[in-house]
């Protein structure tokens, strides 16, 4: 095994290692100190999982593998509000807590994830561009005309188009008040059927880009790939499942103790720590020059979050011992209400396939504002604020509308045979093969 490996793999496991002894033993000193400890785990644990799930597309291929490995990659946020939906079925105290992890995940990835990988994808390719020119014209002044946006590629449309239909659906939630069990069913098959198109989609694009970390997993002798692959898989979801229900539980309680609104720790705090490692990826494959690529896993995150996540809360609630449907609140409410919107904005902004630097810093200023407008009066102005930009923009890009909403429900090889009106110039921020060696 590689040293840089080796060295990062134990760091994971020492950070990790306080979590499993205190679960162990049963010590638990103070709410504060169990959310740093477990909170730290399940970090670390998340780490693992990414780069195994990363490195695994070197041996695994196809819809199964498609399905096995978005399971794994979302397990640190799964197990956390699956928890806290489950628990809500016998402890009416948590129902305000059950979808509140996935909407502040939701909301997280597409406010900040998004922006922060087309600035990076954007930045590399217009420093290459200058280098580029430089070169060409003996020291001149960098060309007049940069890169100013992400060009994805044309079979993004499959997922911009579940996403859009998703974002679509997501609004009966708010409207009945509840996610019913035979709603999360629907919600499900739709994931299911998301595997199955996706898998039917064949990469072009020749052997799979591997960066960091998993770029060492892959590189390693077939055999012993493997066996470190499926080891840091068994050894990361032990300590995810461990570490989940204390952490859920240490989050709610600090807030308590520290005075702190409990709701607010568990919408954000708890997906800072089980999407740290998918930002990072992402703003890796960026910094090479794959920011479509960046893109599109973290548009796929949104389709997982949209699709299985929610459906499968109001099953863990009953599981848990509560009725035929997952009740929501008025917050609750509220926050599918923002977060759907802020759903159906980002997929007008990209329906076009191409994601533009305005559009990026509209995403992350709108995203800003909601933790300063917290009423629920608001709450709801600024979801109409989004829903007015997503008109805009789909007037805008009207002629995108019916591809991308056909997408779902196309052949795959009509993304390769069909003219696509969005396809870009020659200045656009593309992979440059130069990033890749």
């Amino acid at each position: 095994m590689p040293g840089p490996l080796l060295r990062r793999i134990i760091l994971c496991l020492a950070i990790a290692s306080p979590a499993i002894v205190f679960r162990i033993t049963g010590f638990t000193p103070n709410p504060v100190l169990d959310l740093v400890v477990f909170g730290a785990a399940v970090v670390a644990a998340s780490f693992l999982l990414a780069w195994a799930a990363e490195a695994a597309q070197k041996d695994i291929s196809g819809a199964l593998a498609i399905a096995i490995l978005a399971l794994i990659a979302v397990l640190p946020e799964y197990a956390v509000d699956l928890y806290y939906a489950f628990r809500s079925g016998y402890d009416e105290s948590y129902l305000p807590f059950a979808a509140a992890n996935m909407t502040g995940s939701n909301r997280l990835l597409l406010g900040f994830g998004w922006p922060l990988v087309v600035f990076v994808g954007i930045s590399v390719v217009r420093r290459v561009a200058r280098e580029k020119a430089k070169e060409a014209r003996a020291g001149s002044a960098s060309p007049s005309r940069l890169p100013t946006f992400l060009q994805l590629p044309r079979d993004s449309r499959l997922d911009i188009g579940f996403l859009a239909l998703l974002a679509i659906v997501a609004f009966a939630i708010p409207l009945m008040g509840s996610i019913p069990i035979w709603f999360g069913a629907l919600l499900i098959l739709v994931f299911v059927a998301y595997l199955w198109r996706a898998g039917q989609v064949h990469d072009d694009d020749g052997e799979e880009e591997f960066v960091g970390t998993a770029a060492h997993i892959a590189h390693m002798p077939q055999t012993q790939r493997r066996i470190t692959v499926i080891a840091m898989f068994v050894v990361s979801a032990a300590i995810i499942l461990s570490a989940a229900e204390p952490f859920a539980t240490a989050l709610v309680d600090s807030g308590t103790a520290l005075g702190l609104d409990s709701y607010f720790l568990v919408q954000w705090l708890a997906p800072l720590a089980s999407e740290a490692p998918e930002f990072i990826v992402a703003v890796l494959f960026a910094l090479r020059g794959l920011g479509a690529a960046a893109i599109g896993t973290l548009i796929a995150s949104k389709i997982n979050q949209w699709s299985l996540l929610v459906g499968s809360l109001p099953i863990a609630h009953a599981v848990g011992g509560g009725g035929s449907a997952l009740p929501l609140d008025a917050r609750q409410v509220e926050e599918f209400v923002l977060t759907a919107s802020q759903t159906v904005m980002g997929v007008a902004i990209i329906v076009a396939l191409r994601f533009h630097r305005w559009s990026a810093i509209a995403l992350v200023a709108i995203f800003a504002v909601q933790f300063v407008v917290t009423d629920t009066t608001g709450r709801y102005v600024l979801s109409a604020i989004q829903i007015a930009i997503a008109i805009a923009a789909l007037v805008v890009h009207r002629r995108h509308i019916l591809p991308t909403l056909a997408a779902p429900f196309r052949r795959p090889s009509a993304f390769a045979a069909a003219a696509d009106p969005a396809d870009a110039p020659a200045a656009v921020a593309t992979a440059d093969p130069a990033l890749r060696r």
